[in-house]
């Protein structure tokens, strides 16, 4: 391992680290715009200049295109380098627009701070500024081709990075342009992604523009709820109201990036019908009433058919809290219909998925990154894990063949990424016992049980794509407590009232239901047919847990507070309610806002067992779950095959 210094501090890298990141280790922040840990070294932006002072390499050089060496004294604060620097922010500067206080990208630009920390604060040109036209990008990415520094971080992710086709540079010289050839929306699953690298404002989100400055955003560390591989994010609300969703890293999991589906499916938690305040037989009512109301009816339904006739019922989308705390609520209920799936075709084979996994057959997004050959076997990553398909590209860049494996495999999948894919009709027909290796990917929406159960044969290490962000937690309780799914309850004749729990049932199995109550943050058709309804916080006002498709338990923080967002208050909060758009909330004093009283749905189930006779319930973590209390959300994540007793 190389040793040199850096602004007079020893540090000692792995070999192949650049000046750049070793300077990193040590404190030491060098400014920079094109280079990115995922994308690699160009040298495009020259900005990184240091003054290299002894060593094999000597003089003004650029540290992100430097290898570390033995005997490098390297300077910072040089004043060659730092001239050098200051005038690559100057020529930077010749043609920007000068709109910091009415930009968009204000408070997150890179630009801002570079240009302040290098001291450039007298503009000499005077000469006429360049000027592009913009283009529309479609709904989520706003275009401002005038801010552009020409980094090429944007086209090395999406041509290079994602494999998209339809953005890219043209133009020469001076005119240097990114964009596409015509306007319309750019069609990579991942165009997201360049808002975030971007380190100006040519690309900003156009679903929350002029709504916040980063300094106003509520965030906390989280992780994404739209399928199950458990991408690490940062959403960004204000106002009780999610903006925007951030990309948040994790080598071990999603890496730098997240898929358009995680970063713009906002919607469900800004939704106006959301239930935010308890329901009875279609009228609001306080929660003691409800909660009251919730145990007598319970109690009825069992005078009337007899125990056991109530189904308990949670599901994927549960988080691990919850999953644990339902078991005790069912014992407490004195029924023994307790399901973590309402479909036994998605119970039966997440379970058989669940059982084939441990802590040495498991592979992670960056396993299937690394991995030598890749068989995706009945399942379109599009679909069922967007940020799976991005991995594989990867290993695909680094020589990984890749199969696809059944008619459930289609070969767009492929195209979308721009990736050369062999399609095979058997997994049998893939040579995954050449390779070092191989990593077979396997989707669990259209595999049966029993061909799921073959793939402890296949001789590679296995990734699953489930169907919820914490499907394995509950696939895995479920198999510990025997469980059956709703629809096998309902079959057998003595299900006769249904207790759910962020629970999305067919609304076949809801007919005859002589109690229906529901816990959800979403207006799901059981909701909006419940004779009770209890609303539940959303992922992004409770802290909580997932387990992902590997297994990884990965804990999410409160990065808002419940209630109906401030755009969203019905006419009755307003102090002008009889104007056509009322703006504001009257101006009284209150604990909570209108619709903050929502709790995560593990504490409902905890008052529910208090209102049954059970102690208060501090926290559902106990016995082999306990170590997950102190689950670092900025962490990697733990695998449950790691836990303590398990």
């Amino acid at each position: 391992m190389p040793k040199l210094i850096i602004d007079n501090i020893e540090v000692e890298v792995p070999a192949g680290t650049n000046v750049l990141e070793a300077a990193k280790k040590v404190g030491v922040w060098i400014p920079h715009f094109c280079y990115h840990p995922a994308l690699g070294s160009v040298g495009a932006c020259r900005l990184c200049a240091m003054k290299f002072l002894e060593g094999p390499v000597k003089g003004v050089q650029m540290s992100c295109m430097v290898p570390a060496q033995d005997g490098m004294v390297v300077s910072t604060t040089d004043g060659e380098a730092a001239r050098m620097r200051s005038l690559v922010i100057e020529w930077l500067m010749l043609n920007h627009p000068h709109d910091c206080p009415v930009c968009d990208e204000g408070g997150e630009c890179l630009l801002q701070d570079y240009t302040v920390a290098g001291g450039h604060g007298i503009r000499r040109y005077r000469g006429k500024k360049r000027t592009f036209r913009n283009q529309d990008l479609g709904p989520y990415v706003e275009h401002e081709m005038n801010r552009c520094i020409e980094c090429y971080r944007c086209v090395r992710f999406y041509q290079d990075f994602a494999g998209g086709t339809d953005l890219g540079v043209m133009a020469n010289a001076n005119r240097v342009y990114f964009g596409r050839f015509t306007d319309g929306a750019l069609e990579s699953p991942f165009s997201g992604n360049i808002l975030d690298i971007c380190p100006t404002g040519v690309y900003t989100d156009k679903t929350a523009r002029f709504r916040a400055r980063y300094w106003d955003y509520e965030m906390a560390p989280s992780v994404c709820p739209w399928c199950s591989l458990g991408c690490n994010t940062v959403p960004a609300a204000r106002y009780r109201e999610l903006l925007k969703t951030i990309a948040r890293r994790n080598d071990a999991v999603n890496g730098w990036f997240i898929c358009d589906r995680g970063r713009f499916t906002n919607a469900p938690v800004n939704d106006p019908a959301r239930p935010h305040t308890p329901l009875l037989d279609g009228r609001e009512a306080s929660w003691d009433e409800a909660l009251d109301v919730l145990v007598t009816r319970i109690g009825e339904l069992n005078e009337l058919y007899g125990e056991g006739s109530l189904a308990v019922v949670g599901s994927p989308r549960l988080s691990l809290e919850g999953c644990l705390l339902l078991p005790r609520l069912a014992e407490l209920l004195a029924t023994d219909t307790l399901c973590y799936f309402s479909s036994l075709e998605e119970g039966d084979r997440s379970a058989a998925a669940v059982s084939l996994l441990n802590g040495t057959n498991t592979a992670s997004m960056a396993d299937v990154g690394e991995a030598d050959c890749i068989a995706i076997f009945e399942c379109d990553l599009r679909e069922e894990g967007p940020m799976m398909l991005l991995a594989v590209r990867q290993a695909w860049r680094k020589g990984a063949p890749v199969f696809l494996v059944g008619k459930n495999a289609p070969l767009e999948q492929a195209r979308a990424i721009s990736i050369e894919a062999i399609e095979l009709s058997i997994l049998e027909e893939a040579p995954l016992g050449i390779f070092e290796r191989p990593v077979v990917i396997c989707g669990t929406r259209h595999n049966s049980p029993a061909a799921i159960a073959e793939l402890t044969h296949a001789g590679a290490k296995l990734a699953f794509l489930l169907p919820g962000p914490n499907a394995f937690g509950a696939a895995l309780l479920s198999r510990e407590q025997d469980c059956t799914s709703l629809t096998e309850a309902v079959a057998a004749g003595k299900v006769k009232g249904i207790l759910a729990f962020e629970a999305d049932i067919p609304t076949e199995l809801l007919e005859g239901m002589a109690l229906l109550a529901v816990a959800d943050w979403r207006p799901t058709e059981a909701a909006k047919q419940a004779h009770i309804v209890l609303p539940t916080a959303a992922w992004t006002e409770m802290d909580g847990t997932f387990v992902n498709n590997e297994g990884r338990a990965q804990r999410f923080r409160k990065a808002m507070a419940p209630g109906l967002p401030l755009r969203g208050l019905p006419a009755r909060y307003h102090a002008s309610a009889d104007k056509p758009v009322p703006l504001y909330p009257p101006r009284v004093h209150r604990r909570e806002p209108p619709g903050g009283s929502l709790l995560p749905a593990w504490r409902l189930m905890a008052a529910i067992m208090e209102r049954l006779g059970a102690e208060r319930v501090e926290h559902p973590f106990t016995d082999a779950w306990e170590s997950l209390r102190e689950l670092d959300p900025d962490g990697e994540g733990v695998r449950v095959f790691e836990l303590p007793q398990r």
